[in-house]
């Protein structure tokens, strides 16, 4: 009888251990999912699902490609200082760690001018030191105005208080 394992059978079991994974790890995982068009809107196209999530230091979120030709970046001036940049590869997933406090902008390389943009807020010490940064990031096309729509989302949830 041999035990080789296939693909599916390794990441079917890969899959259950991180579902299962012991209560005692680092921190917790965030899903924001790419979409092409909003299942919830058909009219909303080219988004972030939730396009802002709060988590606290050491959370990980993963950002998920359910429609094919997106990514996630950071996007240039909306970092927290001293925080890592990232840029996954297009219709691929990538989950990132995220333990520094602050505001991270982040966008769809290739569809950042149609509006595809969203926000980490990690809290903790210093979350919002780097509001007005951010606030300022060069925007472009229809990214300025969901920036407005996030930025106003932000203040009105009360996200930045403790």
């Amino acid at each position: 009888m041999s035990l080789s394992l296939t693909r599916r059978m390794f990441m079917a079991l890969s899959s259950a251990f991180l579902v299962t994974r012991p209560s005692f790890a680092a921190g917790q995982t965030v899903e924001v999912k790419m979409y092409n068009k909003d299942p919830e809107n058909k009219k909303n196209r080219y988004v972030f699902i939730p396009r802002i999530v709060k988590v606290k230091p050491g959370d990980t979120v993963n950002f998920v490609s359910v429609d094919k030709g997106h990514n996630s970046a950071s996007t240039k001036g909306m970092l927290p200082e001293g925080a890592e940049p990232w840029k996954g590869k297009i219709s691929k997933d990538i989950a990132v760690t995220f333990e520094k406090p602050g505001i991270y902008g982040y966008q769809c390389t290739p569809h950042r001018a149609v509006g595809m943009v969203g926000a980490v807020i990690v809290e903790g010490e210093g979350m919002a030191n780097n509001l007005e940064a951010a606030k300022s990031a060069k925007q472009i096309g229809k990214a300025r105005k969901v920036w407005k729509e996030i930025w106003a989302e932000i203040e009105e949830k009360g996200m930045l208080s403790s």
